[in-house]
């Protein structure tokens, strides 16, 4: 694929990327205030618990998704045909016991179901409402040996057309069903069946671009051990991280209760939405990071990361401080004030959401370079680490707790450790000068929203009207105050030639 393809497959992807998640988030306030209208938070909050037992058992995979789809670039490149289909048929016998091993693991948890989810009053149907959920993990297992092609070819943008279409289908049906009979297995089971449907159609898709996916053939003994070679590499990885996101409402539903995961649910995904912006953006970079790690000598590796961490510090002054003043006011005027969460637990969501804003450079590097080979046991002491704090402090200070306990956990396992070895392999540099620029960035973040808090706590928002009024002016002041400290970063320079290309070609 030439250079110029590359670039338009990229584009497209992010375009389709953008249309996704603008289309997924409209999608997720209709549904979820419908939703929390006829079933309530408590049922809420079983959907996020079930999300993240179930994110646990997908570890079942042990990073074969991450392998597979790096097995399948060179085949591609090359065009060859056998190798591909030779591939698929391997991955088809993977991820069928894969599935297999899920449905008994997810099995064997059903009668410890009450003691993680933690409810004021009974739930009778709560196995039943488990079940429904372990199915729809099941099925993608079954399919997605052939639709991962799509993405390891940057065909990404075919998927997401896909998803767009299925989440319309799937969010009408289940405001539906909650409309008219207020039953959540009709809801949990159209969600199952609607799964499916966007899985089988994904196949076909694969099957219509790669025709010769559907031959059996049989994988080289050496391409076996390549494989797995490959998947050793990354099965701790994949441990840590899903250890580090996977347990927070779980822990919260043991220790706080099941009816304020619901209601912390509501601010997760606010956070994870507007994080979604800037990782669209920033995984966009990956592929071409990596051509500069592999031609370009430490100091223009450098360089190149300086100037998208300029970028990223701007982007996460404007989200965190936005988010931090306002989302309060948002959930009382959507829901209502019974919905909030108090002071101190808004200030953990957020100083875990400006963790995440800071990091995406790094964790682009990181991937890029292959970085978290080296630093997997660190991650993988930090997730545990995670874990035990969020018990000890949630018994102290509940949800906010078991929040800063995350904080904690990433700020004194690779924050403080990955940093380094990136700047000393990979820049010839110290990191000194890394953490003096968060510090600086951190800062200017704490000043604006405190200033900024204490101005609106004069106000009283109470309609959409003046939330809208009330955002618009904290995007405007923290974009400025923003744009006055970086407006000389080559971070700036790069927003604003993508805006002034995108004026010009509009004109």
């Amino acid at each position: 694929m030439s250079k110029e393809s590359r670039t338009k497959q990229t584009a497209k992807n992010m375009t389709w990327g953008f249309a996704s998640q603008f289309v997924a988030m409209v999608l997720s306030f209709v549904s979820r205030t419908v939703f929390i209208r006829y079933l309530g938070a408590e049922y809420l909050g079983i959907n996020s618990v079930f999300s993240d037992v179930l994110n646990l058992l997908s570890m079942a995979d042990l990073g074969f998704n991450t392998a597979m789809a790096y097995s399948f670039y060179k085949p591609l490149a090359m065009k060859d045909e056998k190798k591909l289909a030779a591939l698929v048929t391997f991955y088809s016998n993977v991820y069928r016991i894969i599935a297999i091993s899920i449905t008994v693991i997810g099995l064997i948890l059903v009668p410890f179901l009450r003691v993680i989810v933690k409810t004021e009053t009974d739930i009778p149907l709560l196995e039943v409402y488990y079940l429904f959920s372990l199915a729809g993990v099941i099925i993608s297992y079954l399919f997605v040996y052939k639709t991962t092609i799509l993405t390891a070819d940057q065909k990404n943008y075919e998927l997401t057309s896909i998803n767009i279409y299925i989440s319309f289908g799937k969010t009408f049906l289940q405001i539906l069903a909650l409309v008219l009979w207020q039953n959540y297995i009709v809801y949990l089971a159209i969600g199952v069946v609607l799964q499916f449907i966007r899985n089988l159609i994904a196949t076909r898709k694969a099957e219509k671009y790669y025709p010769y996916i559907k031959n059996k053939e049989k994988l080289s003994k050496e391409d076996r051990e390549s494989i797995y070679k490959n998947l050793r590499s990354v099965v701790i990885y994949k441990l840590s991280n899903t250890l580090f996101t996977g347990t927070d409402n779980i822990i919260i539903s043991m220790i706080v209760g099941i009816g304020i995961a619901g209601l912390y649910s509501n601010y997760l995904m606010i956070s994870q939405k507007l994080l979604l912006v800037l990782q669209i953006i920033f995984s966009a970079l990956t592929a071409s990071i990596g051509n500069v790690i592999a031609k370009e000598n430490s100091q223009k590796r450098y360089e190149v990361f300086v100037s998208i961490q300029s970028l990223s510090f701007i982007m996460s002054g404007v989200i965190t401080c936005g988010f931090f003043l306002v989302i309060n006011d948002f959930i009382t005027v959507w829901l209502g004030a019974n919905f909030t969460l108090d002071f101190l637990t808004v200030v953990a969501i957020t100083l875990n959401t400006y963790l995440s804003c800071i990091l995406q450079p790094f964790w682009v590097y990181r991937d890029a370079t292959g970085l978290y080979m080296k630093t997997k046991y660190v991650s993988l002491a930090g997730s545990i680490l995670n874990i035990v704090l969020s018990v000890i402090l949630g018994l102290w200070l509940g949800l906010a707790g078991i929040l800063l306990a995350t904080v904690i956990s990433r700020l004194s396992s690779y924050f403080l450790y990955e940093p380094i070895v990136l700047f000393k392999d990979f820049f010839d540099k110290s990191a000194t000068g890394y953490y003096t620029s968060i510090a600086k960035n951190a800062l200017i973040a704490l000043a604006s929203c405190v200033l900024l808090k204490l101005l609106l706590d004069r106000f009283t928002i109470d309609s959409w009207s003046k939330l809208i009024v009330e955002i618009i002016f904290i995007g405007l002041v923290v974009s400025v105050i923003y744009i006055i400290f970086y407006h000389n970063t080559d971070g700036f320079k790069m927003i604003s030639n993508k805006v002034k290309s995108f004026i010009k070609k509009r004109s």
